[in-house]
């Protein structure tokens, strides 16, 4: 468990590589529903990469601007290392199966819906919260998720395969899947004596992009 909750990120690369191979490969037969939500999976990889890899420190943006803990626990409350591995990794499930049941529409659907989220997330609010123009997350969010969910939408929109109250249904089944792999894992574990703080790099790369995209005024 430690390996993983100190290099799941690094793992995520991995299934990136994997898919990209695949892709290279083999994806010739996938159909164009199926290369769509691929593409989103790797999105996803490297989204959290640049969460928490290059420039890194996604996870203080959450707890001190997303959630508003600007107390000094706000490296173990209230997401800790230990939920915030889980409710990365747990979203890598959902992804996977899209790809694998790409005819399950609501599922699919659902994990675009969730790419949006993050579009908002990343491209408003936390810059809002940190008085910045960037934070870790925004530049796939919009240069990936953005266009790839979009794609989604008007391929199923145009061929039928989601209609009506189907768009109901996917919108219900995103905030269940919100619910899952966000707020759940949070709300459960968190704990602000918690055993599991954010480590120091993830501190540091968090300052050194507040401070360099900082919106001076």
């Amino acid at each position: 468990m430690k390996f993983l909750r100190n290099h799941w990120f690094h793992v995520g690369l991995v299934f990136f590589s994997g898919l990209a191979f695949y892709m290279v490969f083999w994806g010739q037969g996938a159909s164009y529903l199926q290369k769509l939500l691929v593409a989103s999976a790797m999105a996803l990889f490297l989204h959290q990469t640049e969460e928490y890899i290059l420039p890194g420190g996604a996870s203080p943006v959450i707890n001190h601007d997303f959630y508003g803990n600007h107390s000094e626990n706000y490296d173990r409350f209230p997401g800790n290392w230990n939920s915030i591995m889980i409710v990365n990794v747990s979203a890598w499930i959902f992804y996977i199966w899209a790809i694998f049941s790409p005819k399950f529409i609501y599922l699919g659907a659902a994990t675009m819906f969730f790419n949006l989220f993050q579009v908002l997330g990343h491209g408003i609010k936390m810059n809002v919260a940190m008085k910045t123009w960037y934070n870790p997350g925004m530049a796939t969010s919009l240069l990936l998720f953005l266009p790839i969910s979009l794609a989604y939408f008007i391929y199923v929109s145009q061929t039928g395969l989601l209609a009506g109250w189907g768009w109901l249904w996917s919108v219900l089944a995103a905030a269940l899947l919100m619910a899952i792999t966000v707020v759940l894992p949070v709300q459960l574990l968190k704990k602000e004596d918690s055993a599991c703080p954010i480590p120091a790099r993830q501190l540091e790369d968090y300052q050194r992009v507040k401070n360099f995209c900082r919106i001076k005024r």
